[in-house]
């Protein structure tokens, strides 16, 4: 029984967990394998949120949802990052 909607968690996964993961991740060197581990680690939470096994309708509700896997999201955090140093 879900008590919460699939928006619903995606809201707080995307307002509440995302933001906390990137800090966190800024702060450590991390490897293709670490990000890779993490992507996946996000793709079962979707599976389990959506109640299939399909990577394919995962990756449809992701973009469907306009949520971004981890990589983009950190490559995207560093790039922000670099072009305020440059502005310092």
């Amino acid at each position: 029984m879900n008590i919460a909607s699939e928006d619903v968690i995606i809201q707080i996964i995307t307002s509440k967990c995302m933001p906390v993961l990137l800090y966190g991740l800024e702060a450590c060197s991390v490897t293709k394998m670490d990000l890779r581990s993490l992507d996946f680690t996000v793709n079962r939470v979707f599976m389990k949120i959506f109640k299939t096994g399909d990577i394919q309708i995962v990756k449809e509700c992701q973009e469907f949802l306009v949520f971004n896997c981890l990589v983009l999201c950190l490559l995207e955090e560093r790039i922000i990052s670099l072009i305020n140093m440059d502005h310092l």
